[in-house]
C-alpha cells in the first residue's frame, strides 16, 4: 500500500456525523442522558426520542433540545422503564414515528445507599431490576427496530451506561452502594454478551463507565464523599466530568469513527478509578 492510500481517509469531515441517524435515549430528562441527547440531536440525529419515568420531566427536556435550533427533532415519550409492559408500549409510541431506529442509549437507572446491616432487601431487587433487567429488555424489544436498517458498512449501535462503581469499588461505610456497584458491573458484563450476539447482525454494543458528574442523582452522594470541590481536587485531572465529556463520548461511539469498535467500554473518570483508596 503507498503512502498515499494510508493518509487519503474516506470522507474524514463526515466521520463524526450521525445525519438522519434515528436515536432513543433512556433516562434522558436529565443529567447524563439529557447530555448525550444534546450531543447526539448537535451532531445531526433527525429524531431523538426522550423517554423517563415522569412526563413534566420529559417535556421540559424536549423544551430545552428544540430550542437548539438543530435541523431534526426531540420527541417526548414517557414510560416506567422498571415494567416490561411499559418497554413494549415505548417501542410502539416510537414506531408510530419511525420505521426503524440507529442508535439506542440505555441510560436509565437507580442507586440506593445505607448500611450494610440496615441494607433493604426491596432497594437492592429494585436497583438490580432496573439497572441490569430492564436494561436486557430494553435493548431485546428493540432489536428489532435495530436490525430494520442495520448493515456491515453502516452498523446500528447501543450504549450502555455503567460506571465506574462497577470497575473499582463504589461507595461503602453509612451510605453504601453495594447493589448499585454489582448492577453496573454486571450491565458491563451484559453489554459484552450483547456485543457477541448483536455483532454479526451489525449493531455494535458498547459501554460508558462515567466517574463522578455533577447531576441531581449523584448531588447527595457527592457531598457525602465531601463535596464538589474536595472530589475535584483528589481527581487525577483535578476536575469532576463536564457535560460535553459524555456528549463526545457517546456521539463518537454512534458515529462512523467507532466502526469497529464492539464489546468495548470507555471510562469517563479522569482516572479516579486508578487512584481510588479503601
Amino acid at each position: 500500500m503507498s503512502a498515499e492510500a494510508d493518509v487519503s481517509l474516506n470522507d474524514f469531515k463526515g466521520l463524526f456525523s450521525l445525519q438522519g441517524k434515528v436515536a432513543v435515549v433512556t433516562g434522558g430528562s436529565r443529567g447524563l442522558g439529557l447530555n448525550a441527547a444534546s450531543g447526539l440531536l448537535q451532531s445531526g440525529c433527525s429524531k431523538v426520542f426522550i423517554t423517563s419515568r415522569k412526563a413534566k420531566a420529559c417535556e421540559e427536556a424536549i423544551a430545552a433540545l428544540n430550542k437548539l435550533g438543530c435541523s431534526g427533532k426531540a420527541i417526548s415519550v414517557p414510560a416506567d422503564l422498571s415494567k416490561t409492559s411499559e418497554i413494549e408500549r415505548l417501542v410502539k409510541e416510537v414506531e408510530k414515528h419511525t420505521d426503524h431506529v440507529d442508535i439506542l442509549l440505555a441510560n436509565a437507572g437507580a442507586t440506593w445507599g445505607a448500611p450494610f446491616d440496615e441494607h433493604p432487601e426491596e432497594a437492592f431487587a429494585k436497583v438490580m431490576d432496573l439497572n441490569v433487567k430492564s436494561v436486557f429488555i430494553c435493548i431485546q424489544k428493540f432489536a428489532p427496530l435495530l436490525r430494520k436498517k442495520a448493515k456491515l458498512e453502516d452498523p446500528s449501535r447501543v450504549v450502555v451506561t455503567g460506571s465506574i462503581a462497577g470497575i473499582g469499588v463504589g461507595t461503602i461505610g453509612k451510605n453504601a452502594t453495594f447493589g448499585y456497584s454489582a448492577s453496573k458491573a454486571a450491565v458491563l458484563h451484559l453489554a459484552r454478551n450483547l456485543a457477541l450476539e448483536l455483532g454479526p447482525q451489525h449493531i455494535l454494543v458498547n459501554s460508558i463507565a462515567p466517574g463522578f458528574f455533577p447531576t441531581k442523582m449523584a448531588s447527595g452522594l457527592m457531598e457525602l464523599s465531601g463535596g464538589v470541590k474536595k472530589l475535584a481536587e483528589a481527581n487525577p485531572n483535578k476536575r469532576l466530568g463536564l457535560p460535553e465529556d459524555i456528549a463526545g463520548t457517546v456521539v463518537y461511539l454512534c458515529s462512523r469513527a467507532s466502526g469497529h469498535v464492539n464489546g468495548g467500554h470507555i471510562v469517563l473518570d479522569g482516572g479516579s478509578v486508578l487512584s481510588a483508596k479503601l
